[in-house]
């Protein structure tokens, strides 16, 4: 569906098994430190502005001006201004500032999603809170072919509640289809806001141009209308953060401004089904890099503070995340990148940035020994993986329920193209209205934060400190409640020929039942998390 495949590793993984997420771009490298503002005219670009301390200095602006550059919006609550300048040596420039911590043009710091659409691969618990809360059915018109809301007991769950209208989730994607009757009822279209620029725009600004916002914005929201499908979190309030264009790009300062959003509009989940930053895997001691993901970082812990829970996507690219030892994908503006040795201080952003609930993706394919089966493509990690959930198998997971082992969402009639034709799903009576199968760890992820969104709905406190509950409590009950999957004992015939992208390293299962890198502390479980009865381990 995309205009071109921008990464080695992404046309790689097409031929292998055509379903690559999301990684990113390079950055431009340190320019030579200029003496004058005065040089020659070069391409007009983003640049993140790192400064040392919590603020942004009151003179920023005429700063910024001076190295040749104007300030575009300035998050003054994390210490980060976002510039735009065509001046080639504004970066030299504006570093000369003793108050600049870093700097980096943010063009080719790009994620890109391409999920599978375009190819071709076949206890007793605590007391509840005083949100108000409703009951929900499950019998829409295409609730049947819904299996990943019956794994993981979703529908056992909207018997006790379907969440509460009181809490919001932010869909940090590629925007919203406002359009859709599918989604209509529960989007919060003056919370949402298209970031792409790096300043926000409020509002209908955020129509999804994509596509894959409105699949995730699906699953986590879809309302139990009587047509189409239902949500994990049919009840709740949803609103489309844009940060990521009609491409499938996620630029930095989009990034920044969709977390500071979050945090400063009383966002209590966000759903992050996207990497961001330079590299696949950011080095901490690369000063073009660090620029970027620390501005990032301050951004995503921001919104924590301010009582938002971040669920981020683990990745499709097979590797293990707490082992990288190469980076073979990166910068991708490169046809043949070199190779790059890695260690435990590159960390994937968002999924590696602390108290950030990272979703492994598994699909309808029971384990000889129980359980469900990790996805093929899926990313895991024992230190980064901390649930697992639904996002199909089309390879291992297909059988009479999951015929394709995709998972059907809402997508924008609109974009039809960017659906492929054998997945495309229409109702009689709703022209114009359609919905799409599609998989990848972008599909497990809302899923999660669907969860997350029902735990707030049903133990929330409107007179806790937050307003709600804080991120820790939820990620708690988030684990507490999982149905523990164990490391398989037998893999099916061909699923160890699918081996880690970045090196080339077979899939490895570590750990016991209770946590282990493959599923975290196991499949989300919403009717547990509803009633908060915790899986013996």
């Amino acid at each position: 569906m995309f205009r071109r495949t921008i990464r080695t590793w992404r046309a790689r993984v097409a031929r292998r098994v055509g379903v690559p997420l999301a990684l990113l771009g390079l950055v431009t490298g340190f320019s030579p430190l200029a003496s004058t503002v005065a040089a020659q005219a070069g391409t007009m670009q983003n640049y993140i502005v790192l400064y040392g301390g919590s603020a942004v200095p009151a003179d920023a602006a005429a700063s910024i001006a001076k190295a040749g550059g104007s300030l575009v919006y300035s998050y003054g609550q994390i210490g980060v201004a976002i510039a735009r300048s065509d001046n080639s040596n504004f970066r030299a420039n504006i570093v000369k500032d003793n108050r600049v911590e870093g700097a980096s043009s943010t063009g080719a710091f790009a994620t890109r999603l391409n999920d599978d659409q375009g190819s071709s691969v076949d206890a007793s618990g605590p007391p509840p809170g005083d949100l108000p809360n409703a009951p929900a059915t499950d019998t829409d018109t295409l609730s049947p072919l819904q299996w990943d809301m019956r794994q993981i007991k979703a529908p056992q769950a909207h018997a006790i509640t379907g969440g509460s209208p009181a809490v919001l989730v932010g869909d940090i994607d590629t925007g919203i289809d406002f359009t859709h009757p599918d989604l209509q009822p529960n989007v919060d279209v003056a919370n949402s806001a298209n970031c792409v620029s790096g300043a926000p725009v409020a509002g209908l600004a955020a129509q999804d141009n994509n596509g894959h916002g409105t699949h995730t914005a699906g699953t986590i929201a879809a309302a139990s209308n009587g047509f189409g499908i239902v949500g994990v979190a049919p009840n709740v309030k949803i609103a489309g953060i844009k940060a990521g264009d009609a491409a499938g790009f996620f630029f930095p300062e989009a990034v920044v401004c969709a977390f500071m959003w979050a945090g400063t509009h009383h966002v209590d989940v966000t759903n992050n089904s996207y990497f961001a930053d330079p590299f696949l895997f950011n080095c901490k001691n690369d000063p073009d890099q660090r620029a970027i993901w620390k501005a990032e970082q301050r951004a995503i812990r921001f919104a924590m503070q301010q009582g938002t829970v971040v669920v981020a996507a683990e990745g499709n690219e097979s590797d293990d995340l707490s082992h990288p030892t190469q980076d073979v994908t990166s910068p991708d503006t490169e046809a043949n990148p070199p190779v790059r040795t890695v260690h435990n201080d590159c960390v994937v952003i968002p999924v590696e940035i602390s108290g950030v609930i990272g979703a492994t993706a598994d699909g309808h394919n029971m384990q000889a020994n129980g359980g469900y089966l990790k996805s093929f493509y899926s990313s895991y990690g024992a230190a980064t993986a901390d649930v697992v959930a639904p996002g199909g198998d089309s390879l291992f997971g297909t059988g009479p329920e999951s015929f394709n082992g995709r998972v059907l969402s809402t997508w924008p009639f609109a974009l039809q193209s960017n659906c492929l034709a054998s997945r495309q799903v229409f109702e009689t009576g709703h022209p114009g209205v359609m919905w799409c199968y599609q998989q990848g760890t972008s599909m497990a992820s809302p899923h999660v934060a669907g969860v997350a969104a029902l735990i707030i709905s049903m133990f929330g406190n409107l007179n806790s400190p937050n307003g709600k509950m804080s991120p820790g409590a939820v990620q708690a009950y988030l684990s507490q409640t999982a149905d523990p999957q164990p490391c398989p004992s037998t893999l099916p015939p061909g699923y160890s020929t699918f081996v880690s992208v970045s090196n080339g390293a077979p899939q490895v299962c570590t750990g016991g039942t209770g946590h282990n890198s493959w599923y975290g502390a196991g499949q989300v479980d919403a009717l547990n998390a509803v009633t908060h009865t915790t899986s013996s381990k």
